[in-house]
């Protein structure tokens, strides 16, 4: 099987590529190099996802095409709009225009918006409350488009995913811990919040690549199986810090105030839907994709996080160093890195 890779530069996309996966040949396509340590597993080429021509040229060999090009939360909204669902449509475009037998398409369960039915099913009806989860489904509803002419294509709905090379505002936590600060989390963190092992994800991926039409032509939540509150999963990563500090209860009303002024004037990075995400249960159910793949998670939210945690205290020296956008860049914490004096 030959592989392309869209947004291989991407944590998810160097996830993959890293893989062992027997019988396998990798093309990663991204705007950015690739990671140093897949790049000798690859084959790449440097173009814009939003390019037709240049993706045609780059799915040519494809058996299947792993579309994980997206622009995140915190670009604005516009980029988000063009990358998202131009982007998508581009690539479907190419993967007709080359032949390709299956476009795996990695969306997000963003697309439910704030759901109240938890768990939440993939028949749930999508109601997006901000542009990257308006964006996330549009390009879904372009897939669909697609499938429905008869292509094979998955759609994956990731919760938040975490590993090496995970950064963005998990770095934030992992600074703290690693300072020996207290971390304040909006009404303490006392409800349910998924996660999910990168690992986990890239086998979910596998399954979907290796199974027949029948079963891979549908769209999957991929999830942790095992998962507590947010406090009690963030509480861990303090406990491995060793400095004795604890997760602490921001009053929710005032702290929802304060930091949807800081993001509406990006002088934080906390954007919106994240606000209300801390302040509700948030799950989803992975029955369809452990009935009709085998999908079996390794890793619990906590086991997750630790080992992410591991990997930035190994390299906190480089990482600290920038900031961007990407899950591969710490994100610039704007106004709250001043708060971290009061913790």
């Amino acid at each position: 099987m030959h592989a392309v890779v869209t947004g291989a530069a991407g944590m998810l996309g160097t996830a993959l590529l890293a893989r062992d996966w027997p019988g396998v040949t990798w093309t990663g396509v991204d705007i950015r190099p690739l990671a140093p340590r897949v790049r000798d597993r690859a084959g790449f080429i440097q173009a814009d996802v939003r390019d037709t021509d240049a993706m045609a040229r780059a799915f040519r060999r494809a058996d299947v095409v792993i579309h994980s090009a997206a622009a995140l939360p915190s670009h604005r909204s516009a980029d988000i709009r063009s990358v998202d669902v131009d982007g998508t449509v581009s690539a479907l475009e190419a993967a007709r225009r080359a032949g390709v037998d299956r476009f795996v398409h990695i969306s997000s369960t963003a697309v439910y918006g704030l759901p109240r039915d938890c768990p939440t099913p993939e028949d749930y009806p999508c109601e997006p409350v901000d542009p990257y989860s308006a964006a996330k489904l549009g390009a879904e509803n372009a897939v669909l488009r697609h499938r429905a002419q008869g292509l094979c294509a998955p759609i994956v709905r990731p919760k938040t995913f975490l590993g090496e090379e995970r950064l963005g505002l998990f770095a934030m936590l992992f600074e703290w811990a690693d300072e020996g600060r207290h971390f304040p989390l909006i009404g303490g963190g006392d409800v349910a919040t998924q996660m999910l092992d990168v690992e986990d994800l890239c086998a979910a991926i596998q399954l979907i690549c290796e199974a027949p039409d029948d079963r891979a032509n549908d769209t999957f939540n991929i999830g942790a199986r095992e998962f507590r509150t947010l406090r009690e999963d963030f509480q861990a990563v303090l406990d491995a810090a060793g400095h004795g500090k604890r997760v602490l209860a921001m009053p929710v009303g005032p702290a929802v105030a304060v930091l949807r002024v800081l993001a509406a004037t990006r002088l934080s990075p906390v954007y919106k839907r994240l606000v209300h995400k801390l302040t509700r249960d948030s799950y989803v159910s992975i029955d369809r994709a452990v009935q009709q793949l085998g999908f079996s998670p390794r890793f619990s939210n906590e086991q997750a996080l630790l080992k992410t945690y591991d990997w930035w205290r190994a390299n906190a020296a480089g990482t600290r160093r920038s900031a961007g956008r990407t899950h591969r860049d710490p994100w610039k914490q704007g106004a709250l890195s001043l708060a971290k004096a009061l913790f």
